[in-house]
């Protein structure tokens, strides 16, 4: 028998993230029909972590959570439309100071901070301009989907290269259809998602992202890497290529989460999305939930089908026993469950996550295959790749911990009990619909190993006792006989926001050098 490869520390950094992929929809998570071989290999590899929670269910401040390792309060960037602040130090900044680089090849969804960049004086055509422009990566290839690909990605190009031609090939074929008669069609249009793209599978954009990243990994010979590779698949609009369109058509879709409304106790903001959001109001109908559902689960299998292309020639390069690698999503999505579309609320359909973690130390071979379920966050992917690297961990802004103790069989006393979440809905017509403010339309998440509870801006409270109502079909926030537990959630809240980091113009080492330092200066103050 061979004898094994030595397992070295991290060298190289491989971040995946998938877009709105539900932490439930992956075989190694337990679904029973959808074959995931590829991400369950990384599961028996590394860590897969039970219970990980993103800091928002929206896009925008959810990557910007895990690319700063700041919560949304610290962060700023609240929902989608958000710039992402010049001031916040990213992955690539950290990085960039110990002289390596994160490269991107797919979606970040950092809104440019061109107001930031005026007031500074700053150039956007610079090479500090256009990094700070994208959040510190280094862009390979960007492309963030949900619009024909701009000047930043190469796949509009590629694609009138093979033959799609046309002003806009993106929509005409990656998320065009023909339709029974012949007829073009838009995917965009949900009652179309049966049918397959007009895009050959092998030109679509999970195989095109894929092929960026193979051409990354094998450029870069024996030099280090970090490389962030983030599908916007399954993310709307919802249609595949052959033979995903069809591969899930006639499986059985699962049971559609819908609580009694005698029992629910709906809150206002629930009932105001599913009145207000048209992407909700679809979803109440079981017909379009059936119909949709299969082509999200064939676009999963399409990425875990092309990230075991990535896996084999990072095995060919002798690069799998070098690399950290993550596997995680932005997000989840309710497909249905809960009388919801899409994301955003604090269902565990939406704010739970799949993250595995595969860390080729030596140190981590007692825990591989292993699930860990204590409770992680989005903010702890940047400390522990930072960790991982042996880099500056940047206590004085980081708000994550390290998941390295915990890949390593070594877990620190005091790890946390409670995750945090953040919904800003003042962009969404559920605002309208309930005639709130703009500044009134916050929502905070708490949630311990039993009870799930959520503060809203100017009303009441839910509240959700995850060990007897596991699905959280009763929403207890205005019980009296668990007055007491709402306080002390509400207590919990208060003492995390009373946590977050505010001083981080300079590090703990700046404050230590510099304690009582005007008496070095000679500035006597008070002294007789």
């Amino acid at each position: 028998m061979a004898a094994q490869p030595q397992r070295t520390s991290a060298r190289n950094v491989l971040f995946i993230m998938c877009d709105q992929l539900r932490w439930d929809y992956l075989s190694c998570y337990g679904h029973p029909v959808l074959h995931t071989p590829h991400i369950d290999s990384l599961a028996r590899r590394g860590v897969r972590f039970d219970r990980a929670y993103v800091q928002s269910a929206v896009c925008v401040p959810s990557r910007m959570s895990f690319y700063t390792g700041r919560y949304v309060a610290s962060h700023g960037t609240t929902w989608n439309y958000v710039p992402l602040s010049v001031a916040q130090v990213t992955l690539g900044d950290h990085l960039r100071r110990a002289g390596r680089r994160a490269t991107l090849a797919g979606k970040t969804h950092v809104i440019p901070d061109r107001h930031g960049l005026m007031r500074l004086g700053i150039d956007p055509d610079s090479d500090p301009g256009r990094l700070l422009l994208g959040g510190g990566f280094e862009q390979l290839d960007r492309y963030d989907g949900h619009a024909p690909p701009g000047p930043e990605s190469g796949y509009a190009d590629y694609l009138r290269s093979h033959g799609y031609t046309g002003d806009d090939p993106w929509n005409d074929h990656v998320v065009g259809a023909l339709d029974e008669q012949g007829e073009p069609v838009s995917g965009w249009y949900s009652r179309h998602a049966h049918l397959p793209a007009r895009v050959r599978e092998e030109h679509s954009e999970t195989a095109y992202m894929t092929d960026r990243a193979i051409d990354f990994v094998r450029q870069q010979g024996d030099a280090p890497w970090v490389l962030h590779l983030s599908y916007i698949k399954p993310h709307w609009p919802l249609m595949a290529p052959a033979p995903y369109h069809a591969m899930y058509r006639d499986s059985d879709t699962g049971p559609i989460v819908v609580a009694d409304p005698r029992t629910e106790n709906a809150h206002p903001v629930l009932e105001a999305y599913r009145r207000a959001h048209e992407d909700c109001v679809s979803h109440q109908d079981e017909r379009f939930v059936r119909h949709v559902r299969p082509t999200y689960m064939g676009l999963v299998k399409q990425v875990d089908d092309h990230l075991g292309r990535l896996f084999a020639e990072l095995q060919r390069l002798g690069r799998l026993d070098d690399t950290l690698i993550v596997f995680t999503s932005d997000h989840g999505d309710h497909l249905g469950d809960h009388g919801l579309g899409e994301k955003e609320l604090f269902y565990e359909q939406a704010v739970r996550v799949p993250l595995i973690v595969v860390d080729p130390s030596a140190a981590a071979d007692a825990t591989r295959g292993t699930v860990e379920r204590r409770l992680v966050e989005a903010v702890d992917v940047l400390p522990t790749i930072l960790d991982a690297l042996g880099l500056d961990p940047a206590r004085h802004l980081v708000e994550g911990e390290s998941l390295l103790p915990l890949l390593r069989g070594e877990p620190p006393a005091g790890w946390r009990d409670c995750a945090f979440s953040e919904l800003d809905y003042a962009f969404r017509g559920a605002r309208t619909h309930l005639d709130r403010h703009p500044g009134e339309c916050q929502a905070w998440m708490a949630r311990t190993e039993r009870w799930k509870y959520i503060h809203h801006d100017g009303l009441r409270p839910q509240l959700f006792d995850l060990q007897e109502d596991p699905q959280e079909l009763v929403d207890r926030g205005d019980d009296p006989q668990l007055a007491g537990v709402r306080r002390e959630m509400r207590d919990r809240l208060a003492d995390w926001q009373l946590r977050l980091k505010r001083r981080t113009g300079v590090d703990h080492d700046y404050i230590a050098s510099h304690t009582e330092y005007q008496r070095k200066a000679n500035v006597l103050i008070g002294v007789w």
